[in-house]
């Protein structure tokens, strides 16, 4: 969320910047909001402090008038007070509601444009594996032969968009994120949280997701009880430090967890059916990190040199991406995208994104920090490291052999017990 006098005296320039990302600022509605906003606010103050001098009587002295006289004064004064107060209430909470649907500025040195094709490639790291002769299968047929993937069993308990991973396939989403939180906490320097799965409107609200993407979460009211199932781990692990005054020297926090996912991925029907990209669950390794506001830059690249870190770990061959302004996320203002190269679509496909938010999510969320005798709204940060599903994709489709085994990296064997699956569910 942004602060509305920054908005309105930035004017131009915020417009100029936001239709970059195709948002279209409506200034004279800001404008309008926030003057009624303030003359509400000023209603009040009078109205309070004529009730303060009206209860001391014209002399200084109370009962000085007509005690009738006065206590009928003091009605109408306390009831055109509770009535200013309601209003001012009422534009506080509609200036508060058209900020919440602003999406973040984004950083002035991102490549203009509205999708992949105008992302900056930053960098391509290891050759295109699993493709050539006798290779290049998707890894929706490769776990179906293999016998780690159930896409029939899936459909049968929830219908389209859900997976079943059974055997050694089980195993091997076990061993991942035994593998990627292990990395995160005992190098990477992250804590590690088991965090609830169902959160409030408020919670969501802090980070981004409500109101806008409403209609891509899922919901449930249990007793009249609003919740929703938590979209990514980013919304529970950032809204743990929310209004609250955090100690400078704390700084930066580093917070890990694995969790399910869950979302409606509303207008994305016909998209990825085949295999684990696109589901409404998955399971995801997410990191978050809260700064300074100037160490935001710094750490995003901290973090982003961890979600490498994994896929190194893992052998696999993927690419940086820094993403245009117009494909960024609604509270990002900077992410780079790292796409795994998956040889069954002949592709690089997205397997993390990582984003600086800037303070946008902390203003939203109440998050801030001392810094000497100040307080300052933190920033936060956020990446995938890394969704687990996916990340089997390009495992199978990576490690595929000519004999129609798939041969796993060295880094997995110590918690899997295995080294290469094969056809039928074996191991070896």
């Amino acid at each position: 969320m942004h602060d509305v006098r920054e908005l309105i005296e930035s004017g131009a320039e915020a417009e100029r910047r936001l239709a970059r990302r195709g948002y279209l600022l409506d200034l004279d509605a800001l404008k309008a909001a926030q003057t009624r906003r303030a003359s509400a606010q000023e209603a009040v103050s009078g109205l309070r402090a004529e009730m303060k001098k009206a209860s001391r009587g014209p002399h200084g002295a109370p009962g000085a008038e007509g005690v009738e006289e006065a206590r009928e004064r003091s009605r109408r004064l306390r009831a055109r007070v509770q009535a200013a107060e309601a209003e001012a209430r009422d534009a506080e909470h509609a200036l508060k509601e058209l900020l919440l649907t602003v999406p973040n500025l984004p950083a002035d040195d991102l490549p203009d444009g509205f999708g992949e094709k105008e992302a900056l490639e930053v960098r391509r790291v290891g050759p295109r594996r699993g493709s050539g002769p006798g290779l290049g299968r998707h890894h929706a047929e490769l776990g179906e032969r293999l016998g780690v993937l159930d896409a029939g069993a899936a459909a049968k308990l929830s219908g389209a968009r859900f997976s079943v991973s059974r055997g050694p396939g089980a195993v091997l989403e076990r061993a991942l994120s035994s593998l990627l939180l292990d990395l995160h906490t005992r190098e990477h320097g992250y804590t590690e949280y088991a965090v609830p799965h169902l959160v409030s409107r408020e919670t969501m609200t802090g980070t981004g997701q409500l109101p806008k993407f409403e209609e891509e979460l899922f919901a449930t009211s249990v007793g009249g009880r609003e919740m929703f199932l938590i979209p990514t781990a980013e919304v529970p692990l950032t809204n743990l430090v929310a209004r609250e005054l955090l100690d400078e020297r704390a700084l930066p926090l580093a917070m890990t967890a694995r969790t399910p996912c869950y979302r409606a991925e509303a207008g994305s029907y016909g998209r990825d059916t085949r295999g684990v990209l696109r589901l409404h669950q998955f399971e995801k390794v997410e990191l978050v990190r809260v700064c300074r506001e100037e160490d935001a830059g710094e750490q995003l690249e901290l973090m982003l040199g961890h979600v490498e870190e994994c896929l190194r770990r893992l052998e696999l061959s993927y690419r940086v991406v820094l993403l245009p302004a117009g494909d960024i996320g609604f509270s990002a203002r900077r992410t780079y995208d790292v796409e795994v190269w998956l040889p069954g679509s002949d592709t690089y496909r997205e397997i993390s994104s990582v984003s600086d938010c800037g303070t946008f999510q902390g203003r939203r969320a109440g998050i801030r920090h001392r810094a000497g005798g100040t307080r300052r709204i933190a920033a936060t940060l956020n990446g995938s490291g890394l969704p687990i599903g996916r990340t089997v994709a390009a495992l199978l489709e990576q490690g595929q052999q000519p004999d129609g085994s798939v041969l796993l990296p060295q880094a997995l064997t110590p918690y899997t017990g295995f080294r290469r699956l094969l056809p039928g569910g074996a191991t070896e």
